[in-house]
């Protein structure tokens, strides 16, 4: 039996076909849609509407559909099904992320700092990882491109993009409204309304709510104050308007977080530290607290905010709005315009000690006088941190019989600014006193970015259009300003410019109806910068990276079976990475081009209908790294040495996997389905040198294993028009214990983390009406 598959997978990818099969191939593409077990997905990998599985490259995407079964509410979901991706909630901020694809991306949460995965929202460009994560409201899907994305996506996708599309308006009057209560007293709902076609134009509104207490009881607050509560409104406004060869859309996206981040704990602590704070209770403090195991209850003091009053959470508000205008000039060229306006703010109480009112002795700065004090290990107020951007993007699609091509012009300026109040006791040498210190970080910049890029793809008659090349380039120059005051570093104005020719080459191969195989050699280009976080001017150059890819792409067994398959090798210079040493001067850090890395690794993903009904999917990523050359400056001997041996890859797993199963039936009053999906993710580093951060095996995230379970009955009538699903869900169903995001306080003496949520259940109903 094994021989009789072997032979036919071979036979397909040949071009030839056992006589089954056979059958199946000639059958129309029609069809094939109408009838395949397995869902076909559209994407705009490479700007234009095609196949995922026409598209050679290696990505990952997700349905609206898929993303309601598999309770994908932000990006920070989507990794557990998604082969080498990672991505990390910071902590204390509600909205901060660190994403990284195949090893590459970006850990520094400031408010200048570039990201390494790009993240768009309806073609535009989500600039800052501090507002990356936000209420999912209404995704038509989700696309993860992996590998980089430099000559249409360009600077700052160089280890992929993440494309996140909203729903058009239906062009029938339409209404949903979803509402579910789970664990930790939350609750959600969700309503869409669709006009739809009025004339030319045709309009959707969808309004989300989400609550909940927190899951870790703060004896200093209210369950609705505790780590991990969450008040959250998002709104989505979508207008499309058909004027035959003109159509335009426009999108309104709003999103207001308030809430507490997770809690955080600590973890590890040098001998110094653990007796200067161990003795607050001798001088009538609450006792310190430090475990490495998941707390449920703890003590989590506040900070004075900006308005001078104890606060203990956090506020985020997103707004974005898009017009993007197409017009379809012939049937060989559409012209196209995006436009696009972004703004971000936040008020973060940074609770990075897991202490409570701590006491101890603390020494005059001056007179260095003893006194009995308030100490805390590290809090402070990020506030306000304010970003807003402005982006341009035209784009002119040709289409001819065999050739194809896309060309266009790029503009992009943003504004950011921080003001960050910090609050610290930096513990003496012995531990018996320490200094009180109330370090600010204060910054703003400027970056202006413009491109013109074009990508071309042939597909030669002769061949019967089998064979597709495809070659594009991309021309970037950038200018960026900074600048800096407050306590870490004496006010100063800094400027860099920089430039930068991205490229990609790939040829595909469609052996049959069922096979496609390609390579690819691509560029990317993230952008070099003056980092704020320091107390020297840190002034870092570009990343530059090459990357080869070779990959399969198979509907196999009149498509019950895909499977798709890439290996690739990611050639990296200039690795920018983030040193964080937190001192005196606060939480600071310095980012350095380090040098030289290789990584290789693959990805395979596979879905099988064995029979109607019931589907299997798998997904697997691995990742090797090897480091040429890792630059470093000792500070004992001042040298610069190569430390390559030791260096780690930061906050990324080199192996995960995920397998879910799903069955879905007919019963008496709609359908029953059920899906069950099992994730698992390797160890992750959250820092490179374990020289430069002591407690980074203490704060790594180990192994995790993740159970995730939906029951569901659909399809109930509620008359002509209408239907009715109620379903239940489950996450983290073996209640794991495990790190979500750890962070290594260095020369402060201390290491922490914050833990992932715990088990959780929850029922939800939603009604259609059509």
């Amino acid at each position: 039996m094994r021989k009789i598959a072997i032979t036919a997978v071979a036979a397909l990818l040949a071009g030839t076909s056992v006589p089954a099969l056979a059958q199946a191939a000639r059958d129309s593409e029609e069809r094939a849609q109408a009838n395949a077990p397995i869902e076909e997905i559209v994407v705009t990998a490479r700007r234009t509407a095609e196949s995922s599985q026409d598209a050679p490259v290696s990505l990952t995407a997700f349905s609206a559909d898929t993303v309601d079964k598999l309770g994908i509410e932000s990006v920070a979901d989507v990794p557990a099904y998604t082969p080498n991706l990672t991505i990390s909630e910071q902590s204390a901020s509600l909205t901060a992320a660190s994403i990284y694809i195949r090893g590459v991306g970006n850990q520094e949460p400031s408010a200048v700092s570039e990201q390494g995965v790009g993240v768009y929202l309806d073609g535009v460009y989500v600039a800052r990882s501090a507002g990356a994560i936000f209420d999912l409201v209404d995704l038509e899907r989700i696309e993860v491109l992996r590998g980089p994305q430099g000559t249409l996506f360009g600077r700052n996708s160089i280890g992929g993009a993440i494309q996140l599309i909203s729903r058009r308006p239906s062009e029938d009057m339409e209404a949903e409204i979803r509402a579910g209560y789970g664990s930790n007293n939350e609750w959600h709902g969700r309503i869409r309304l669709d006009s739809g076609r009025l004339g030319p134009f045709a309009a959707s509104l969808a309004y989300s709510h989400q609550q909940r207490d927190g899951y870790v009881d703060n004896l200093l607050t209210p369950a609705s104050h505790d780590p991990g509560a969450i008040n959250s409104d998002a709104i989505l406004f979508a207008l499309n308007g058909d004027f035959g060869d003109v159509t335009v859309d426009y999108r309104l996206d709003w999103n207001h977080r308030t809430g507490n981040g997770p809690y955080f704990q600590l973890l590890a602590a040098t001998d110094d530290f653990r007796r200067f704070f161990g003795a607050s209770q001798t001088f009538g403090g609450d006792p310190f607290i430090i475990s490495d195991k998941r707390l449920d209850q703890g003590l989590q003091a506040g900070f004075i905010n900006r308005d001078g009053e104890l606060d203990y959470g956090s506020s985020a508000r997103i707004f974005g709005n898009s017009l993007t205008v197409s017009y379809e000039a012939n049937e060989n060229l559409t012209l196209k315009s995006i436009t696009g306006y972004r703004k971000f703010f936040q008020d973060t109480i940074l609770t990075l000690s897991g202490q409570g009112n701590l006491r101890g002795v603390v020494l005059d700065p001056v007179t260095y006088a003893p006194t009995i004090a308030p100490v805390v290990p590290f809090v402070g107020n990020n506030a306000p941190q304010n970003q807003w951007q402005f982006s341009q993007e035209l784009q002119a699609l040709f289409d001819f019989d065999t050739l194809s091509f896309v060309t266009g012009m790029f503009y992009f300026y943003e504004r950011a600014d921080e003001f960050n109040r910090q609050g610290l006791t930096f513990v003496l040498p012995g531990g018996q006193a320490g200094l009180n210190l109330s370090p600010t970080q204060a910054f703003g910049g400027a970056t202006e970015s413009m491109a013109a890029f074009g990508q071309a793809t042939w597909k030669p008659a002769a061949l019967q259009e089998r064979l597709e090349l495809t070659a594009g380039v991309r021309f970037t120059g950038d200018r960026k300003t900074i600048n800096l005051v407050g306590d870490v570093i004496p006010a100063v104005r800094g400027k860099v410019e920089y430039e930068n020719v991205s490229w990609l080459g790939s040829a595909s191969y469609r052996f049959s109806d069922q096979a496609l195989a390609y390579v690819r050699v691509s560029t990317g280009y993230r952008s070099g910068g003056i980092n704020p976080r320091t107390n020297v001017i840190n002034i870092f150059e570009p990343e530059d990276v090459i990357s080869y890819e070779a990959g399969l792409k198979t509907d196999l067994f009149n498509r019950r079976l895909r499977f798709n398959l890439s290996a690739f090798q990611t050639d990296y210079d200039n690795l920018q990475i983030q040193q964080f040493t937190a001192g005196t001067g606060g939480a600071t850090a310095r980012i350095v081009n380090a040098g030289k890395v290789r990584y290789r690794g693959v990805e395979a993903e596979a879905t099988i209908v064995p029979v109607d009904g019931l589907t299997f999917t798998g997904s697997i990523g691995y990742l090797d790294p090897t480091y040429k050359t890792f630059l470093y400056r000792d500070p004992v001997t001042d040298q610069v040495i190569n430390v390559a041996d030791e260096a780690r890859l930061p906050q990324t797993a080199k192996f995960n996997a995920h397998a879910g199963a799903e069955y879905r039936t007919p019963v008496g009053i709609g359908e029953l389905s059920a899906r069950l999906d099992y994730s698992y993710r390797s160890t992750v580093y959250y820092f490179a040198l374990d020289r430069v951060n002591p407690f980074n095996r203490e704060v790594r995230s180990r192994p995790d294993h993740n159970l995730r379970a939906r029951v569901a009955l659909s399809e109930i009538s509620l008359g002509d028009h209408a239907a009715l699903e109620v379903s239940a869900f489950g996450n983290n169903l073996t209640n794991q214990e495990n790190i979500d995001f750890g962070i290594d306080f260095g020369a402060l003496g201390f290491g922490g983390a914050s833990f992932k949520r715990p088990r959780t259940f929850g029922i939800e109903l939603k009604a259609n009406y059509r």
